[in-house]
């Protein structure tokens, strides 16, 4: 057994010009949130249009187009404030410094500020580069500055090159903290759409801060309109946070999938051990993503996976799979065979917390499943999508020096707040 104990100091930014310490130990960083979304309506649409996005590069592969023709890696949704999770992370840029909430985004390798607090002059050096990028529910376009980022008083990023809008976009964070994979950010430089710049971890690494361009992660469920906690470890993991072994996987050669954390995984269904529980999915590409909100299956998988969860019917009102309490008593594990091991997501973790059914235009005694369809059938190059509503059940690692991604169980796992 393990304890998770979250102690998170206020953070005081007094940037003085110092020399910043030399690190050779992971950084770990406090990361908050709050209930982020208004309505169904609103989170869904931030979901789709994180899709939408994957989508199109899956049809760009299958064309085989030149580099320059690269969609815009996404960003981050049209209204930062309609997503589940929405945890952020404090950092101070420029001189007299500006404390900014950036949103944690695994699948961008581009933070950007500017969202919601106005930059202010020495909020950075203009490179003169300029980046953009478009959603079917709105756009951004700014410049990439560069200058020093603060996490606190004695960690910062020297030199990070940063996106800087000033179209200012109504509620939730400030920008966007870039922490998936360097490829993420093809097409994001309009001047010059096959170069990418280095991330946070990037830059951590190659200053010494760090020795390992490594990121962990722990996300606490959301079940209620609370501040809502986790950590943020850049250059390793946080021993406390999780249960070993964390297992590892290679990121997937299979695009689109390949260009994001992109893994390959089996999903099977049931409480037995090895061969008896039936596949619902084998092994094929997909994506783990932070920024959203829910389980993701190809068309037809979905509808297998509906079926042996006892065949919810969808609800009308918010589009989810709804069943009843005698089909919940029914339910198994859904397996997530990665790599060398099996990651179990109880029949509680399968459904929306039931403290937030009013939010999505439910009753307070109805059951709703977390499992939604893509747009595509198997074979698009994403046939999954391991959102929010799975990392928060799994101590999750980005490893881009080594090009894996990593799970572990963590307190949370087999918790029943749901």
């Amino acid at each position: 057994m393990f304890s998770v104990i979250f102690l998170f100091p206020l953070l005081a930014f007094s940037v003085t010009g110092l020399p910043v310490e030399v690190r050779d130990s992971p950084i770990t960083l406090p990361i908050t949130s709050r209930l982020a979304f208004s309505n169904i309506t609103d989170l869904l649409r931030h979901d789709e249009a994180r899709l939408v996005t994957f989508e199109e590069y899956s049809m760009h592969d299958r064309r085989d187009d030149a580099v320059n023709t690269h969609p815009k890696v996404p960003l981050f949704n049209a209204d930062l404030g309609n997503t589940f999770s929405g945890y952020t992370v404090k950092a101070a840029i420029g001189n007299p410094p500006t404390v900014y909430n950036l949103i944690l985004d695994s699948a961008s390798a581009i933070t950007w500020i500017g969202a919601n607090i106005p930059p202010i002059s020495g909020s950075g050096e203009d490179t003169e580069k300029r980046v953009a990028v478009n959603y079917r529910y709105g756009s951004f376009e700014g410049i990439i500055a560069e200058d020093d980022i603060y996490f606190t008083d004695d960690i910062a990023v020297r030199g990070m090159e940063f996106g800087l809008t000033f179209t200012p976009w109504r509620n939730g964070a400030d920008g966007v903290l870039g922490i998936g994979p360097t490829l993420s950010g093809l097409g994001a430089l309009l001047d010059s759409p096959e170069q990418t710049l280095p991330t946070i971890t990037d830059r951590l690494c190659q200053q010494g801060i760090i020795r390992r361009s490594v990121v962990g992660i722990l996300f606490q469920p959301i079940t209620a309109n609370i501040v809502n906690r986790g950590e943020l470890t850049f250059g390793g993991t946080s021993p406390t946070m999780y249960s070993p072994p964390i297992g590892y996987t290679d990121i997937t050669t299979t695009a689109p999938s390949s260009r994001y954390w992109g893994i390959n995984q089996k999903i099977s269904y049931g409480s037995g051990t090895g061969s008896r529980n039936p596949i619902i999915l084998d092994y094929t590409a997909g994506i783990v993503d932070c920024g959203t909100t829910f389980l993701y299956l190809a068309i037809g998988v979905y509808s297998e996976c509906n079926e042996m969860q006892t065949g919810g019917v969808v609800n009308p009102a918010n589009g989810l799979l709804q069943i009843s309490l005698y089909q919940y008593d029914a339910l198994r594990d859904l397996n997530f065979h990665i790599g060398r091991y099996v990651y179990k997501l109880i029949p509680n973790a399968q459904i929306w917390p039931r403290s937030l059914n009013k939010r999505i235009e439910g009753g307070d005694d109805e059951i709703y499943l977390v499992v939604k369809a893509l747009t595509t059938p198997t074979g698009a190059g994403y046939d999954f999508i391991n959102g929010y509503v799975f990392l928060q059940r799994f101590y999750t690692v980005f490893d881009s020096g080594r090009h894996q991604v990593g799970f572990a169980l963590n307190v949370f796992t087999h918790e029943t707040p749901n």
